[in-house]
């Protein structure tokens, strides 16, 4: 039996709701001279992913804490001067350059096994870093294809050589170009002050549970280990010396765990009114969103289209807060169109306009189209309402 020790606070869900938005850049005056290095620098990891409706999710993470902030800007940030890496974290995620060393028990877990998913033919994964060192950065096609004639998962033998090195480190993917990555040698790419592996398995998962536990502000043992994928038997090795304090939360059925700088103010300042990528950190675990917001999200991208209850690309509506809707959206053009509105309440149309109106002017839509509107009861029914999508439109114009 695990002795837990005593809490250092007892936090109100409200308490704990707060703490957490302004953990993760939702709550207070945006950090604007940080720009979009400090959204990441203070979230840890940006999570990538394919899909792309409004933007690309890594776009969408700055823009929900920063405002409408230029996606070129974006990128340029993300992928010059060498201030980020691309790694497995959370999922496939942009992360702050000097975190680098703390993945190193990671690399070293992906060297110790015996095969990644594909055999290699002897010579092809030296042939890969001799032609980086020789070239310089390349994508997979440069090195020299990036698929076989098969499925989307026959990887070339060149691709699989070169992700084998970005698992080992000896590789790493410094940007996306047309979505590619482009790969180049750590030793060219990662600063000398922080290419090394020195750090043991322990001081890596302390830091990486600190730095979680500081992006959330408060969590459960799931929420932190989660948060950069570690496992629960990691996480429980390192909290006592992580810096994390344990708390008690209001309707929470499981220990928690603070950031003790998170604890010494009370969250106050501006709430943010934004659309938020299914992807972002403040709502990518789901039961942590249902728990701290009730609110019951599930990204539908890979669900059959008749079995979609909100879309294919929902995205929750943040307000004051609390999640009060969503929406999925989708672009035609210079049209924003809202396939599919659904509001937990009819007093979210002005929250849901405005959101609309910035995320369109965001990505250079001049005008919205609503298509539908509902509004969902706290038993999940939802009823179709055209008087609030005339409201809605109203409020657009």
């Amino acid at each position: 039996m695990t002795i837990l020790p005593r809490p250092a606070a007892e936090l109100s869900a409200d308490e704990a709701r707060r703490i957490a938005l302004r953990a993760q850049g939702f709550l207070g005056a945006p950090d604007r001279r940080g720009g979009v290095r400090g959204v990441l620098r203070h979230l840890g990891a940006v999570q990538l992913d394919t899909i792309s409706v409004l933007a690309r999710s890594h776009e969408l993470i700055p823009y929900a804490r920063l405002g409408a902030v230029g996606r070129r800007t974006v990128e340029d940030a993300y992928w010059t001067e060498g201030h980020s890496f691309e790694y497995w974290s959370h999922a496939a995620c942009i992360l702050p350059v000097e975190e680098w060393p703390h993945f190193a028990f990671r690399r070293r877990a992906y060297r110790g096994r015996p095969h990644w998913y594909h055999e290699l033919a002897d010579g092809a994964y030296d042939q890969v870093i001799k032609q980086l060192r020789a070239e310089g950065p390349l994508t997979a096609t440069e090195l020299g294809g990036a698929k076989n004639k098969g499925e989307w998962w026959d990887w070339s033998e060149s691709k699989v050589a070169v992700e084998r090195a970005l698992m080992h480190g000896e590789v790493v993917c410094t940007e996306r170009r047309s979505w590619k990555r482009v790969y180049d040698l750590a030793e060219r790419a990662i600063p000398d002050a922080v290419l090394h592996d020195d750090l043991d398995d322990a001081e890596c998962l302390r830091r990486l549970v600190r730095l979680a536990g500081q992006s959330l502000g408060v969590g459960t043992r799931a929420d932190i280990a989660d948060y950069h994928r570690l496992k629960g038997e990691q996480f429980d090795a390192v909290v006592a010396d992580s810096g994390l304090v344990p708390v008690t939360v209001e309707g929470w059925s499981k220990p928690a765990w603070a950031d003790p700088e998170a604890l010494a103010s009370a969250p106050r300042g501006r709430h943010r009114t934004t659309l938020l990528s299914p992807f972002d950190s403040l709502i990518w675990e789901r039961a942590r969103t249902e728990r701290i917001f009730g609110f019951i999200h599930r990204l539908e991208a890979y669900v059959p289209k008749p079995k979609r209850v909100y879309g294919y690309f929902a995205m929750p509506l943040l307000s004051g807060g609390k999640l009060l809707g969503r929406v999925d959206p989708a672009r035609e053009g210079t049209t924003l169109v809202a396939r599919q509105v659904s509001l937990q309440t009819p007093k979210a149309v002005a929250p849901m306009a405005q959101a609309l109106r910035e995320a369109a002017e965001w990505v250079g839509c001049d005008s919205v189209r609503v298509e539908s509107v509902r509004v969902e009861s706290a038993q999940g029914e939802r009823t179709e309402r055209p008087d609030l999508a005339a409201e809605l439109v109203r409020a657009l114009a």
